[in-house]
């Protein structure tokens, strides 16, 4: 059976979601997020990234990982890629150019997207208003502008990204835009990409997989 490792609110929920979009059995391991503990050497501390035993599955000390009959996968992004290609047939690819499509709208999320969409989540709702910087927002705002019109333009053809249906490329580009709604200013720019997330969350495995990440603790 496969085993995803990591809580879902991080970046295991791409992996999550995908494998519930592909009807997949599998098993999580609820691994938490370090930082997030007050003092991850306490010995009721609960499974978490700088754990021994963890540091065993993945060295990096990081969430996602992902384990399948002896292969073990790392990056939550490479791990939707893999899952789609192995198992999830009409999410995965179809051919040579869908795959190379889908790989690179995967790091296209990676490279061009998350490093600013990480920003505005950050310093526009999810730290204590202490510790946001509204500079730091703006700036990757302005950051995104040239991304979203280019993902705007690229969903114009469809309304999907490749292969014009959902796939895995809408899962993994999806969920590192996500991070961006506290900026709706760069939806009102690029209204394509506003309608495609909403279509995106309005799938039910996605429902599924936030429904269960609410019940996690925050």
């Amino acid at each position: 059976m496969l085993t995803i490792y990591g809580v879902l609110r991080s970046r295991a929920s791409r992996n999550v979601w995908l494998a519930f979009e592909a009807g997949l059995a599998f098993r999580q391991v609820a691994v938490i997020q370090a930082y997030r503990l007050p003092n991850p050497d306490a010995p009721d501390a609960p499974l978490h990234t700088r754990h021994p035993d963890f540091l065993k599955v993945n060295p990096n000390g990081h969430v996602p990982t992902l384990v399948d009959d002896g292969l073990v996968l790392h990056e939550s992004l490479a791990i939707n890629l893999y899952l789609a290609k192995r198992y999830g047939g009409a999410l995965g690819p179809q051919d040579i150019a869908e795959d190379g499509l889908m790989g690179m709208w995967a790091l296209w999320a990676a490279a061009e997207a998350e490093p600013h969409t990480i920003d505005i989540l950050y310093h526009r709702v999810a730290r204590p208003p202490a510790e946001r910087d509204p500079q730091v927002a703006a700036a990757a705002v302005e950051a995104l502008r040239m991304p979203f019109a280019a993902l705007d333009a690229a969903l114009a053809a469809t309304g999907w990204l490749v292969g014009g249906r959902f796939t895995v490329a809408d899962i993994n580009v999806a969920e590192v835009i996500r991070y961006a709604q506290p900026a709706p200013e760069l939806f009102e720019a690029a209204p394509r990409v506003a309608r495609w997330l909403a279509a995106c969350h309005d799938r039910p495995a996605f429902k599924r997989m936030m429904a269960e990440r609410e019940r996690e603790p925050a």
